[in-house]
């Protein structure tokens, strides 16, 4: 039996495979094809661009089905959830059975408003209706349950249990009686946040706790979806995945290498110019690669050697490497800057400009307290020489013209956001793999479906947070707190000292994309009422939120930084303590000196 399953399932991966490297494609050709169109006075593609924020769409959900194959959901625990655990684990029971059960509810209510759309089609571009883009919703939460129910047990009887859990839950979802049962909601937040506890991915957690709120209020599932198809279809949303693809081409190859060898001999003249060097080499990678987790697990083998072999002691190599990690992202194409936008109605062009002064001064901090801490020890500079900065300069020119590019499209009024990131794609392909030569055309599928994979691990949370935001709205919260802000706080600098606090809270709790998603719509009106610029409240977010990359128990370049270097969390907590609090001390004075972010734009 077994034998005959495997065939099936190798071509199902396989035709999975296909739609994600067709479907990334797609994304990417269309708003470059649209961009040389224009340049020769033709029309392009009709309805392009909404073409492009549906393949978003389905980059995300497909993107979702390889995360839960390969079990790289996003969670607060590093120990991969759906696999078959050698000794029962009552706690990972919980989480693999709450985590099956929002599955089936959010794959229900995805059909249910499939059918509607079906019965009422709209269409999005000629001749292609709506419903045939939101298919993939339904579809891909299937192939999901599918996945999850088959990897989660080998056991026959805990497998059995799994299915009969889910029809119990049914059983009282479609049974009026229960919903204004205020026990069976405490029962279900408590399982769900266990389940959170014991590895559940973070998108099942917002996805129950909204579907359990909407679901008190007798209001069908099916408002998560709708409301996830609002948010992954933003006009900008599409910048996200191109960007990164952009960032992990970048990664696979030898541009890191290039890019320090720039940065050396810029700076290696300066006593302690190798920490100086790591903090500008991560900034510059992080701005391009869109992602801090990428930076770290791309230059880590690179860098730390490098550090233990000069002399620098493990703790402040650790730190260094892990806090280095999370800078630039404010500078573009910063994908949490985009995303604040996005969800604020903000203009990025806007929140770019604005960043560009206390990233500057983020990176200066680290690195003058990364020279501070070594200045006692005397290590051996390399002299400045024009002609060995000329040949470094000169190697790595085409990946150094990148950030160039990129700020032309952006402010330069020749592309869209969209057509920019697109552009980043393929300049990237064409130079690392035709001019240098670092990479094979064999190795791109590779890259393309493991940056799926990280796309879809993220969209999907930004759907389901859509959802749970969606229901804060229509609860009335952001009024209440703002009536309670109101009555409470008269000080426009206690508030932004509050804000600070709470942002770092959410920064332990909860990634900073579904942090900007859930957090924004409620914060919003009470910056706007103590008289802060939506550009200014957009850094400070931003700002703080970087720092939920390295604020325990769950900042997640900790937990990368503990799985690339291979040490325990204490390790990674006290290495980076000094680093933190430098950083801290930077994000207070941008919180409570707006000119810092405002200066450039007034």
């Amino acid at each position: 039996m077994a034998e005959q399953k495997k065939p099936i399932v190798q071509r199902l991966r396989w035709g999975e495979d296909i739609l994600a490297l067709t479907v990334f494609f797609l994304l990417a050709f269309l708003p470059a094809f649209e961009t040389i169109s224009r340049l020769f006075g033709e029309s392009g593609v009709p309805a392009s661009p909404v073409l492009v924020q549906h393949m978003t769409l389905w980059i995300g959900f497909v993107g979702a089905v390889l995360a839960t194959r390969q079990n790289k959901l996003l969670a607060l625990t590093t120990k991969p959830l759906f696999q078959a655990d050698e000794e029962f684990h009552f706690g990972r029971w919980i989480a693999k059975n709450i985590s099956f059960i929002v599955i089936i509810s959010l794959m229900w209510g995805s059909w249910s408003l499939f059918k509607v759309e079906f019965q009422y089609p709209v269409d999005i571009a000629p001749n292609i209706p709506r419903w045939f883009a939101q298919v993939i919703m339904p579809v891909g939460f299937t192939l999901m349950a599918i996945q999850v129910f088959y990897s989660s047990f080998n056991n026959r009887m805990l497998r059995s249990s799994m299915l009969m859990m889910a029809i119990m839950w049914m059983f009282i979802a479609f049974s009026d009686a229960f919903n204004e049962n205020s026990f069976i909601l405490f029962i279900g937040c408590t399982a769900i946040l266990i389940s959170l506890y014991y590895g559940a991915p973070i998108f099942v957690g917002l996805g129950g706790i909204a579907g359990l709120m909407f679901w008190s209020e007798y209001i069908p599932v099916a408002a998560i979806p709708a409301e996830a198809y609002r948010i992954v279809v933003s006009p900008s949303l599409p910048t996200i995945p191109l960007f990164t693809l952009a960032g992990y081409i970048l990664a696979e190859s030898g541009s890191s290498q290039r890019m320090f060898k720039v940065f050396r001999v810029l700076f290696g003249w300066i006593p302690g110019g190798t920490p100086i060097v790591i903090v500008f080499l991560c900034g510059f990678f992080t701005a391009l690669t869109g992602g801090s987790g990428v930076t770290i697990l791309a230059l880590g083998g690179l860098l730390y050697p490098l550090l233990r072999k000069e002399g620098y002691n493990e703790l402040f190599s650790l730190g260094l490497i892990t806090v280095a990690g999370s800078l630039g992202l404010l500078f573009p194409p910063s994908l949490p800057a985009i995303l604040f936008g996005v969800t604020a109605g903000v203009s990025v062009k806007d929140i770019f400009i604005a960043g560009f002064i206390p990233g500057i001064i983020l990176v200066l901090a680290v690195a003058s307290w990364a020279v501070f801490q070594e200045k006692s020890q005397n290590r051996e500079t390399q002299p400045l020489k024009m002609k060995n900065i000329g040949e470094a300069l000169w190697e790595a020119k085409w990946e150094m013209l990148i950030p160039f590019l990129v700020l032309l499209g952006i402010f330069g009024g020749f592309t869209t956001l969209v057509e920019t990131a697109a552009l980043m794609v393929f300049y990237t392909f064409v130079i690392e793999v035709f001019v240098y030569k670092d990479l094979k055309m064999s190795e791109f599928p590779r890259i393309v479906l493991d940056c799926a994979t990280l796309i879809g691990g993220v969209l999907i949370i930004l759907g389901v947070a859509m959802g749970l935001t969606s229901y804060l709205v229509d609860a009335q919260i952001p009024s209440l707190l703002l009536d309670w802000v109101k009555s409470t706080i008269s000080s426009k600098f206690i508030f932004l000292f509050m804000l600070n606090i709470l942002l770092l809270v959410v920064g332990c709790l909860m990634d900073i994309f579904s942090a900007i998603i859930v957090i924004v719509p409620l914060i919003m009106p009470l910056g706007i009422h103590f008289g802060i610029d939506p550009v200014h409240l957009g850094i400070i977010f931003i700002a703080n939120l970087e720092l939920g990359f390295l604020t325990p128990p769950v900042g997640i370049n900790l937990f990368l930084s503990a799985y690339r270097f291979n040490k325990d969390m204490p390790t990674i907590y006290k290495a980076t303590l000094p680093f933190f609090l430098i950083r801290f001390v930077v994000v207070l004075l941008i919180t409570y000196i707006p000119i810092i972010s405002l200066g450039l734009l007034n």
